[in-house]
């Protein structure tokens, strides 16, 4: 499989972490140990098929720090009507498994929403279909059309804050668009 030629400034951020996880794997970060990890992380994005990681080039810290203090509000809602479910009604809760189509066609921000999803209590990323950036959810405590749309729109949200963070300038237009008047 051939891959298309990424500049080094977009292959830069994945090497560097390649780097920095190889130190970490030997716990050394020595300059040789550093250099060799270098030469093993350039081995590795060349002679590997590794989709390219497109950065947008662009980080709001304006909207990370609310969007990081809402999701651990959220991690300790969630993990408290787990509590609850776990305790009233037991076995008897009703499961889902839900498909979103996100806006974004982007690899890291596909991903960085299924991980934010999964990191919160109570839902899973079961299957990702990168063609149609679709996340297939398997979610607790869905009984109704309302709580399916609730779910869909809890994680448009979400990845609507990871656009107004780290997203393109497209997709912040697309939001705008979207947003009602």
């Amino acid at each position: 499989m051939s891959r298309r030629r990424i500049s080094l400034r977009q292959e830069l951020p994945l090497l560097v972490w390649l780097v920095i996880v190889w130190g970490a794997l030997w716990q050394d970060f020595s300059p040789g140990n550093l250099l060799f990890g270098a030469l093993l992380s350039v081995a590795v994005a060349r002679l590997f098929y590794l989709p390219p990681v497109e950065l947008s080039g662009r980080f709001n810290i304006l909207y990370a720090v609310p969007f990081a203090l809402t999701f651990l509000a959220k991690v300790v809602m969630a993990s408290m009507q787990l509590l609850y479910l776990a305790v009233s009604r037991g076995p008897r809760v009703k499961n889902a498994v839900v498909a979103v189509t996100l806006r974004s066609h982007q690899d890291l921000l596909v991903t960085a929403t299924g991980h934010v999803i999964s990191l919160i209590p109570g839902s899973l990323v079961v299957e990702v279909d990168r063609s149609t950036s679709t996340l297939y959810l398997h979610a607790l405590n869905i009984s109704s059309p309302q709580d399916v749309e609730n779910l869909k729109n809890e994680v448009l949200s979400i990845e609507a804050g990871l656009i107004r963070i780290m997203g393109t300038r497209e997709e912040l237009e697309i939001l705008r668009t979207e947003a009602p008047a």
